[in-house]
């Protein structure tokens, strides 16, 4: 399936003044890697930090690469540090060594971030650190901002120990984004790309009783809201990256088969999850959270796609229009096809 050409990566980050030298960790996964190629094409500078080079050959170039922190001059300058580095949590079940993986990929990289900050001559402006909307905890239908708590859980305990390993930023002076990022829409990872071959093979549908809410963001959304993030200093703390508009996990599904042209009608027993994959099941798939981004809102960012169906459209619209140019070029050739064989005959009759 062929998805429509995204917009310019430099026009998601043109809020961008002057030229920035930004550090990216976690360039190399799904959002890392349109910011990275937003930031590099509007001409910034960009380091890109990875203990394996290998994974870097799916970036745009230009980028520096470095695989470690100490490869970072202390007279050097970095503007801004963006911090996307962490083991995935959907990828395997959530066994002792898994959890600490998660847990333990995100403090080593966020201490060892403030280390440098620490040793810097020039410190940097602004940290934006990862985080995720699971730092709520399991919610019903509340609606939640960036001055609610959080619940108890495996999710809450990681984002929570995060946050507060990038907050010490601040006692030297840099100002600090806890970006608490929701379910992120594109077709090289996360959920909507785990969830198109079911959808296509017409297998998808909700989950669970699909009553659970999924906030969620389109990636380019995500990035230009970065980009907003760093040109407006009143902005810390918590910030939720997440669009107006969430939709139970039953509205998606319907509304991904409507876009997809398939029926979305095959429901996935939550008691089944629960077996199979335990609290990853019940945390990642059968409960959610209705988050709401007050906070950059208030600020003034606008999203281009506050709806599911906005999102969907831009993200999947192509293979609409794929599909309309090969039928209406099969048609064609079947019209060509027909009138050459009525001229054919015509002559043979004459």
């Amino acid at each position: 399936m062929s998805s429509a050409a995204p917009p310019d990566a430099a026009e998601l980050v043109k809020a961008l003044a002057g030229r920035q030298h930004v550090l990216v960790t976690g360039a190399t996964g799904l959002i890392g890697r349109r910011l990275t190629e937003a930031l590099a094409s509007a001409g910034h500078d960009v380091t890109v930090l990875t203990r394996d080079p290998a994974k870097a050959v799916v970036l745009r170039p230009p980028f520096r690469l470095a695989t470690g922190l100490d490869q970072i001059a202390s007279a050097g300058r970095i503007d801004v540090m963006i911090n996307l580095a962490g083991e995935p949590v959907a990828n395997s079940l959530w066994t002792r060594a898994k959890r600490r993986r998660i847990l333990s990929s995100r403090l080593r990289m966020t201490r060892n971030l403030v280390r440098l900050i620490a040793r810097l001559e020039r410190r940097p402006a602004l940290l934006i650190s990862g985080s995720a909307v699971g730092w709520y905890g399991a919610w019903q239908d509340e609606c939640l901002t960036e001055f609610d708590g959080g619940k108890r859980c495996f999710c809450h305990r990681v984002c929570d120990a995060w946050e507060r390993a990038a907050k010490k930023a601040e006692r030297y002076g840099v100002r600090v984004v806890r970006l608490r990022i929701g379910t992120v829409l594109g077709t090289e990872g996360g959920l909507l790309a785990g969830l198109l071959t079911p959808f296509n093979f017409g297998i998808g549908g909700p989950i669970g009783n699909g009553r659970q809410w999924v906030s969620w963001i389109a990636r380019d959304d995500l990035v230009r809201l970065i980009a907003h993030i760093i040109m407006t200093p009143q902005l810390a703390g918590p910030v939720n990256a997440t669009a107006p508009e969430p939709v139970r996990n039953a509205a998606f599904a319907a509304e991904l088969g409507r876009e997809l042209r398939r029926p979305a009608l095959l429901r996935l027993p939550g008691g089944l999850l629960r077996r199979l994959a335990g609290d990853m099941a019940e945390e990642l798939l059968l409960s959610g959270q209705r988050v709401l981004p007050d906070k950059v809102q208030s600020s003034g960012f606008k999203f281009r796609h506050e709806t599911l169906p906005s999102a969907l459209a831009a993200i999947l619209g192509g293979s609409r229009h794929v599909e309309s140019e090969s039928e209406s070029e099969s048609e064609s050739d079947s019209d060509a096809a027909a009138a050459g064989e009525v001229h054919e005959a015509s002559r043979t009759a004459a």
